[in-house]
């Protein structure tokens, strides 16, 4: 170790963990820990958080549907395009156990590390992200409503799913938060969301992993869909991460430090699956596949699988990933 990488580490305050022999990884500030936010998952979750790590070995990229390469791996995956799709090796249809993800113990912690991204932003501002990933959403784990039901129709199901919440801290103190769902979100100050132990309680849709303030029934962005939430499985996200942190201006991520299993691997692993611009999930499926069917052109039951975590908008000015409309709520 060089004098120079001794004397920076004590200056932030951590240990010395190294991306390489050399440099020096600086630690996440700890309020974005001492006020990350709990979820809970819906009591009848079937599709539980993932380890990006295993997600990887279960896809392999394709480009409209045809395979580029029959593996992906943390060290490949940057090279890929913005058009490829992270495709199920397995047939969806088949129901295959590795989207089931893991359910956390009583204590909150699962073996699927989250992944925590702060981003440091002008007039004292870190943007704490936390990001949710989960193999398999289950659309039609929200209640379908009026006569789709009866019809026994789903839709919305996709491959891979990518949800987070965002606090924004002023001067090291919690101002609001964003909580996303599907594709929008909502903004509140802080203070506004019940809180245990001084960090924000949030509430995790039944199969859809929208993040809600609230449990109860809430309305989903398809016209036919309901998403339910409720005090289910507790998820704390701070006793197993990946850490890291963006520089909107060069659009770059560098590794910071973690907590058990993401902290462990987060070194060796790199930023490059971070930078990934692609689809985390299959293509939505044609007609001619088994089991596909389309209500309306865009509402099917296989659709698209998510864009991951650069293309949520890190370096948001305004609270919400849409900036061009953004309510901060003073109450839920």
């Amino acid at each position: 170790m060089s004098w120079s990488t001794l004397i920076w580490a004590c200056l932030i305050g951590t240990a010395p963990t190294f991306i390489s022999a050399t440099l020096a990884v600086a630690a996440l500030p700890s309020y974005v820990l001492q006020f990350a936010p709990l979820s809970h998952l819906y009591s009848n979750e079937t599709y539980f958080p993932t380890d990006v790590a295993d997600h990887l070995t279960h896809v392999q990229p394709e480009i409209n549907m045809s395979a580029i390469a029959d593996s992906v791996t943390f060290s490949t995956i940057s090279s890929l395009a913005s058009d490829v799709y992270l495709t199920s090796k397995d047939d969806i249809e088949n129901l295959p156990s590795w989207p089931n993800g893991v359910k956390p113990d009583t204590t909150g912690l699962t073996s699927a590390p989250a992944t925590i991204i702060a981003v440091q932003k002008p007039g004292g501002i870190v943007d704490a992200f936390y990001f949710y990933f989960y193999s398999y959403n289950y659309c039609s784990g929200a209640n379908v409503r009026y006569l789709a039901q009866y019809l026994d129709i789903q839709f919305g199901d996709h491959v891979g799913d990518w949800e987070h919440s965002m606090v924004r801290f002023v001067n090291g103190v919690p101002q609001d938060i964003y909580l996303s769902a599907h594709d929008g979100g909502f903004a509140y100050t802080y203070g506004a969301l019940p809180s245990q132990g001084g960090r924000a309680v949030t509430y995790v849709a039944n199969g859809t992993h929208a993040n809600y303030a609230t449990p109860g029934k809430h309305q989903h962005d398809l016209p036919l869909l309901d998403d339910y939430t409720d005090a289910g499985p507790l998820w704390d996200v701070t006793l197993n991460f990946r850490g890291y942190w963006f520089d909107n201006s060069t659009q770059t991520f560098t590794v910071a430090n973690g907590a058990n299993v993401g902290g462990e691997e987060e070194a060796s692993e790199g930023v490059g699956w971070l930078e990934f611009a692609g689809h985390w999930g299959d293509q939505q499926y044609d007609l001619l596949f088994e089991g596909q069917y389309c209500v309306t052109a865009t509402e099917c039951k296989y659709v698209d699988g998510p864009t991951g975590p650069i293309a949520k908008n890190l370096g948001r000015t305004a609270v919400c990933q849409n900036e061009s409309s953004c309510t901060v709520q003073t109450s839920v």
